[in-house]
């Protein structure tokens, strides 16, 4: 599909609104293992302790998957990967709900990982190309939108599906949903490979490499993929560091359990809006200047927190910023893969990015829990979150030559 396109048809609508059910279909998958954990013990007599590599499991299989299998989209077609992944999916997510042990669960939630992360790269690089040129960030952020969605909705109506389904309601409805998606999608989506037209020399590059992902480790295409990949790696690092620990930090502040919970969803929630706002701008203006003022607020806000006495109105307002941005980065940089890599690309670049984010993602949590262990002050811990978003500040420096890197290579296409 060409990214060229000037206007959005109904099909083009209608299939960006099944891509962002995928994200949806996430979001709630994800939540559904935290939401069932508390639910297990009574049930099963499972211990909730021992979930730990359980949730370990489905990040594993996302960078694997993403890593690995996602790239192929680049070769044979998107269609084939987003259908055949949804459908793994769900399948594995419907085999999770009949699961009485904790190797059980680990297994399907590995299982899920995989196929998630073999679809997911491949739903934003599709939607990338079906964008007009003007939007594609900002579409890739819209649909990719779905997640907080998803996860909103899984913590709504738990307690509705667990009356009606017990506990494997949580992971049937979002199995049900994905197989369902996965059978609208194989007749709308429309087949090809991507980059057709891109130039013969183009495709030929690409049709050398025996895999799609080794051509990002050659020139000319290894600086811009190091521009994306560490900057995703620190913001993903802030993210998980921010969002596993936030609501232990804050009543160490002096705030209440229930204020701290209340701020950690606001400061979540308003990432959806600057994620659109930095989208939006990112497609039309100053791309690494775009990357410095987000990044650079979210280093302000938590420097802020760090110099001043805990106060829950102005810490919530600077974490809204923060915290906000260090989600609006999670759905800001895959836009910016869109105009760093041509589309014969994108799944590569996209999921080998996901597997170097979650490397970074790794991290966050064992920091936080050495500075909580070694007594840091809240203040002092959140002021550390200034010292990834400033890393991302440096990099984000670096994007206008990135992008000039890829000019140059189609040039000489």
């Amino acid at each position: 599909m060409s990214p060229e396109r000037a206007g959005m048809t109904g099909r083009t609508m209608l299939s960006l609104a099944l891509l962002a059910g995928i994200f949806i279909m996430e979001g709630f998958d994800i939540a559904a293992m935290a939401l069932a954990v508390p639910r297990l013990e009574g049930a099963l007599g499972l211990d909730p302790a021992g979930f730990g590599w359980v949730f370990t499991a489905l990040l594993i299989g996302l960078g694997a998957g993403g890593a690995l299998i996602a790239p192929l989209g680049d070769r044979y077609g998107r269609r084939t990967l987003i259908v055949a992944g949804c459908l793994v999916t769900g399948l594995s997510t419907l085999g999770t709900a009949s699961a009485t042990t904790i190797s059980g669960f680990l297994v399907w939630r590995l299982v899920t990982g995989l196929a998630l992360g073999a679809c997911l790269p491949n739903v934003s690089a599709l939607s990338a190309e079906l964008a007009p040129q003007r939007l594609r960030a900002t579409i890739m952020a819209v649909v990719s939108a779905g997640i907080p969605v998803g996860l909103a909705l899984a913590g709504l109506l738990a307690p509705e599906i667990v009356d009606l389904l017990g506990w494997e309601g949580l992971f049937l409805v979002p199995g049900a949903f994905a197989i369902v998606l996965a059978a609208a999608l194989w007749p709308i989506l429309e087949p090809g490979i991507p980059g057709v037209g891109e130039g013969r020399e183009a495709s030929e590059e690409t049709a050398k490499e025996p895999l799609p992902q080794l051509a990002l480790l050659k020139s000319p295409w290894l600086f811009p993929f190091a521009v994306f990949a560490a900057m995703l790696a620190f913001n993903a690092g802030n993210l998980y560091l921010l969002n596993s620990w936030l609501p232990t930090v804050l009543p160490g502040a002096g705030l209440t359990m229930d204020a701290a919970a209340r701020i950690t969803g606001v400061a979540n929630l308003a990432g959806l809006g600057i994620g659109i706002a930095a989208s939006l701008l990112l497609d039309r203006w100053r791309k690494g200047l775009t990357l410095v003022l987000l990044f650079g607020a979210m280093a302000a806000s938590f420097a802020a927190i760090w110099l001043t006495a805990p106060d829950p109105a102005r810490w919530t307002l600077l974490l809204m910023v923060g915290v906000g941005g260090a989600n609006a980065g999670g759905m800001v940089l895959p836009g910016l893969a869109a105009y760093l890599f041509p589309a014969r690309m994108l799944s590569s670049a996209v999921g080998v990015g996901v597997l170097v984010a979650r490397l970074g993602a790794f991290a966050g949590p064992p920091l936080g829990g050495w500075m909580l262990a070694t007594s840091v002050a809240p203040k002092d811990f959140l002021g550390v979150a200034a010292l990834p978003a400033l890393a991302c500040v440096v990099i984000a420096l670096l994007v206008p030559a990135a992008l000039r890197r890829r000019e140059a290579a189609e040039a000489r296409a």
